[in-house]
This record gives structure tokens, C-alpha cells and sequence, in this order.
């Protein structure tokens, strides 16, 4: 990835550096190892239809200048990103962002289009798009925000229905929106520099 020329355009234009990415949560949990009492096997009971999901589309993003970190996320209860909900989402992070912004993402097709185009039109030069490389995972930090989520906050979670999905997912990353050391964690895990060097 050019990395080093995003860095030197996103300190030309004193633009924000956001990484965006889409996943989904399903009804059945993940299920890992944990404690129990000798001979009482933990036992998790799911109600709820099997196809239920939620789709979350995530924005981990540097302040230009001050080394701030920040998460923006939208969630989709039993529904999935295309191009023009991404476009709309990405509308709104524009309206709560100042000044110009370098979304970095990959080349999937909610990522293209006429709707992400127009978006791109709308916002008169406040809005570059960049894609990252092919089979390029290991430079996104949301991949990481990802793993967290589902391996660590939501494992052997047995919501009773999607509604409860999304609550308890929407109610795990507000609690690390405001977590700098968390979300630079995210980012010194990705194959990426630093993210507190990326604007200065």
C-alpha cells in the first residue's frame, strides 16, 4: 500500500484518515472455551431463526494535526450493505466531520458505483477515496475491531432474538468510542505506521 503517500497527501490537504469496513454478527453464537464447574457443561439455548443477522459497517479515523482516534459505526438490523446504503453512511460521517477526508477501503462492490460517485460529486473535493491493495486484510484496522467484537465481547453470546444482537453489539462499541488506547490498539495491530505519525 502507498501508505507513505497517503500520509503526505493527508497532511497537504490537513484531511481526516478514515478506514472503513463492513462485517456481519449471526444469532448462532462463536463459541469458546471457558469455565464451568466439573460435570456442568455450560449449555446456550438460541431461540431465534437461524438466518437472522447484523450487518455493521465500522470507521476508525485519525483527526488531522492532533492525533485523535475516533469510531464511527452503523448497524443494519437483517440487512446488508450495498453501494447505496454505504453511500448514504457515508453521507452522514461527512456531515459530522470537519474539513476534508481519505476514506481508505477495499474494492468490494458496496464500494462502487453511481451511488458512491455521487457522493464523491456532492462533496466538492472534500472527499478522496482510496482502495486498498487485493488480498490487503492485514493493513485494516477494522479487521482487528472485528475480531475483538466477535471473538473476545460477543463469544458464547446466545442472544434470544436479532433485536438483542444488535442492542448488545451497538452497546460494545459505544463503550470504546471515547477509548484511545483501545482503538490505537487496533491500529498498531494492522500491518500500518503508527497511527499517531500519520498526520504529524
Amino acid at each position: 500500500m502507498r501508505l507513505a503517500a497517503h500520509q503526505k497527501k493527508a497532511r497537504r490537504r490537513a484531511a481526516r484518515v478514515a478506514f472503513v469496513d463492513e462485517s456481519g454478527l449471526l444469532l448462532a453464537p462463536l463459541l469458546r472455551r471457558t469455565w464451568a464447574r466439573v460435570g456442568q457443561t455450560p449449555v446456550l439455548l438460541q431461540r431465534a431463526k437461524h438466518r437472522d443477522k447484523v450487518s455493521i459497517g465500522a470507521a476508525l479515523w485519525l483527526t488531522p494535526g492532533q492525533g485523535r482516534l475516533g469510531l464511527s459505526y452503523r448497524t443494519l438490523v437483517n440487512g446488508h450493505f450495498n453501494n447505496e446504503r454505504v453511500a448514504a453512511w457515508l453521507t452522514h460521517l461527512l456531515g459530522q466531520w470537519d474539513g476534508p477526508a481519505i476514506v481508505i477501503w477495499d474494492g468490494g462492490n458496496m464500494h462502487k458505483g453511481d451511488p458512491i460517485a455521487a457522493v464523491v460529486d456532492e462533496a466538492r473535493g472534500r472527499l478522496l477515496l482510496e482502495r486498498l491493495p487485493a488480498y490487503g486484510s492485514e493493513l485494516m484496522p477494522v479487521e482487528w475491531l472485528w475480531g475483538w467484537l466477535k471473538h473476545t465481547r460477543l463469544c458464547n453470546f446466545a442472544p434470544h432474538d436479532v433485536q438483542q444482537l444488535n442492542d448488545r453489539a451497538v452497546a460494545e462499541l459505544g463503550d470504546i468510542q471515547q477509548d484511545q488506547e483501545r482503538l490505537a490498539g487496533f491500529f498498531h495491530a494492522a500491518a500500518l505506521t503508527l497511527p499517531r505519525t500519520l498526520l504529524l
